[in-house]
């Protein structure tokens, strides 16, 4: 039996899905006008996770997992522009990023990945379909969500009025019916990307894209919508109010689960705050897919995470152990108690104590799949990471270190490499390698 907290509820819940033979689940993905940071691939290792449970569980066709890619956005207009190119160019390169940053932590594809560009047609229908029930309105070539329709607007985060207002950051707009009214759809200027609209040329807002493309793609009322805690309010309460107001009262979901924060210290990761280290830098530094995704697991979904050389290192430790353990065994079936964590709540850092004391082999390997884990044979794990490509890359970040001072992590990718069968050996022509 697998329990979820779900937040709406504020507890642990049995998860009963609406159908066990099409269980949908809905996670919201990235905004691909830059690198993904590793607190951007926290909900993705964690939902992955998740869905690796609720598979094995339920059959490996039971799910059908959606994860968006919204690629129409202010940020990616300002990034457009900032390079003098399309904004088409900007979101392909990073959804190329991303997904290559998300398979080398052993993510698995969601089923439907539905781009926001892609699905104005039933954004548009939706908006209208709002207009119709009187709880959206046009103004100054606007359409806006009217907050005061919708009498269980804030059951979700159960913020007061004034918290609400707040934490949205709204725009003071003199068009606006209630200030905590949200923008459907925008007008574009000028040569900015847009749609033609019964309400002229322009583009949608972020909320309405998530609940239209749910609605197409998975149904009114979906098992489980998924996203970090910061989509609580004000993204995940709008898109549940549009929903409910479109949908005659119908629930958006039977399971609201949010994941918390990866942190640098005091505050979360984030690109506004200048305080991020990405997948990409990670991985060039020589630290493997696998690692990042065992730290990422290394603490409870739902608890902060905070982000530390240390953990990194504790991760490859505990790796280097279990590969030790399985050598080449194929996988067997999952030890009882490692499923007992990850149905209770995904309880992952349970799983993993629980996995280090397996001693059997082929029953390690089949535990560590449902994490994610274990997933090369351990003559691979021990030499990967050693083609000549990654070691340069290493090296080359080790003289980045230097340059800048940092002799700990000079000192760290070094004894690293060491480990690996790598010396380095310094010169006047810079550092040259040769396996042990």
């Amino acid at each position: 039996m697998i329990r979820l907290y779900d937040t709406m509820a504020r507890e642990k819940r049995e998860f009963t899905p609406g159908d066990p033979n099409r269980i949908t689940m809905y996670v919201c993905g990235p905004t691909v006008y830059g690198h993904a940071h590793i607190g951007n691939a926290r909900p993705a290792v964690v939902f992955d996770t998740l869905a690796r449970t609720i598979r094995h569980q339920f059959g490996a066709d039971s799910m059908v997992y959606a994860r968006n890619i919204t690629d129409v956005d202010d940020r990616i207009i300002a990034a457009a522009k900032a390079e003098g190119v399309e904004p088409g160019v900007i979101t392909e390169r990073y959804e190329r990023h991303y997904l290559n940053d998300m398979g080398a932590l052993g993510v698995n594809p969601p089923t439907i990945a539905p781009h926001a560009t892609a699905e104005i047609r039933p954004m548009v229908a939706m908006i209208e379909r709002l207009i119709g029930l009187g709880h959206a309105y046009e103004a100054a070539d606007h359409v806006l969500f009217s907050v005061a329709s919708d009498p269980d607007y804030g059951s979700l985060s159960r913020r007061d009025r004034e918290a609400m207002v707040a934490g949205a950051r709204v725009e003071v707009a003199p068009y606006k019916r209630d200030a905590a009214d949200f923008v459907l759809w925008k007008p574009s200027v000028g040569t900015e990307i847009g749609w033609d609209s019964p309400w002229g040329r322009g583009r949608p807002g972020w909320h309405i894209e998530c609940s239209a493309m749910i609605r197409a793609h998975l149904g009114e009322t979906i098992d489980i919508h998924g996203g970090g805690q910061d989509l609580i309010f004000p993204h995940h309460e709008n898109e549940l109010a549009q929903s409910r107001c479109a949908h005659a009262g119908a629930p958006l979901a039977r399971y609201w689960v949010h994941n918390g924060f990866v942190d640098m210290g005091a505050e979360k990761m984030s690109k506004s705050l200048g305080n991020v280290v990405t997948v990409e830098d990670l991985l060039a530094q020589g630290h493997k897919g696998e690692t990042l995704r065992l730290a990422l697991l290394s603490a409870h979904y739902r608890s902060p995470l905070p982000w530390t050389e240390s953990l990194i290192t504790q991760s490859k430790t505990l790796l280097d152990r279990l590969y030790r353990v399985a050598a080449d065994a194929e996988p067997g079936t999952a030890d009882g108690s490692v499923r007992d964590a990850l149905d209770d709540d995904l309880n992952t850092p349970l799983a993993l104590s629980r996995l280090a004391a397996i001693d059997d082999a082929a029953t390690l390997k089949g535990s560590a799949a449902l994490l994610g884990l274990l997933g090369e044979d351990a003559d691979t794990w021990f030499r990967g990471g050693n083609d000549e490509g990654a070691i340069d890359a290493r090296i080359i970040a080790r003289g980045e270190a230097k340059a800048r001072r940092d002799f700990a992590e000079s000192d760290r990718i070094r004894d690293e490499l060491k480990a690996d069968g790598i010396i380095l050996e310094d010169g006047p022509g810079g550092t040259s390698w040769r396996r042990a």
